[in-house]
């Protein structure tokens, strides 16, 4: 019997990654599925953010709480958008809105300077009393391309070019994307920590 988990999003491309990340041990549901107001992300660094969004998750829905923050750090805006990546172009941009202003930034910045990083941080909360969250990091190289291609994924996969396979993350397929992930490889060192804990 898989155990429920909430994960402290309502990102639908999120929770359908996680899902398939995690397989059939954990019931993954969304916060937004069960009513709860995203908390308002404070934090300076994706570590804080992660925090406050898996303990607020955990406080409304009493169910352990999983929770990723996670944005793209492009080298030669020193480190931008980073923690602001879901809100660059502003508070409730779309990803095509996103994606065009660091398009913008970018305009002039040849390709060889042009390198950049999907960054995750995830946090895993028992309660929301754990003193002793887990903590994973993962992280993607990459480069950011001229123009938007592709029709998978989201926010700036469209983008974002995966340096070993010179592919766009938007033209990969589920599968492949997830081999290759942030997500991936900060989810592969959380349940590393689960599996010490249980």
């Amino acid at each position: 019997m898989p155990r429920k988990l909430v994960l402290a999003s309502g990102n639908p491309g999120k929770l359908r990654e996680f899902q398939q990340l995690l397989g059939s041990r954990w019931q993954l549901l969304s916060q937004a599925a069960l009513g709860v107001v995203p908390v308002a992300e404070t934090g300076a660094t994706f570590r804080e953010n992660a925090l406050l969004k898996a303990r607020h998750a955990s406080v409304a829905t009493g169910l352990p709480a999983l929770a990723d923050d996670s944005g793209i750090e492009v080298d030669a805006l020193n480190g931008a958008p980073g923690v602001w990546s879901a809100r660059y172009a502003g508070p409730g941009a779309s990803d095509a809105a996103n994606n065009a202003k660091l398009l913008a930034e970018l305009a002039g910045v040849p390709a060889t300077r042009r390198t950049a990083r999907y960054r995750c941080c995830l946090v895993f909360v028992r309660d929301a009393g754990d003193e002793s969250p887990l903590i994973a990091e993962g992280i993607w190289e990459g480069r950011v391309a001229a123009d938007c291609e592709g029709s998978g994924g989201f926010g700036y996969d469209p983008l974002f070019i995966d340096l070993q396979s010179g592919k766009r993350v938007a033209s990969m397929d589920p599968q492949e994307k997830n081999r290759r992930s942030h997500r991936q490889a900060a989810l592969q060192r959380l349940l590393a920590l689960l599996a010490d804990t249980d």
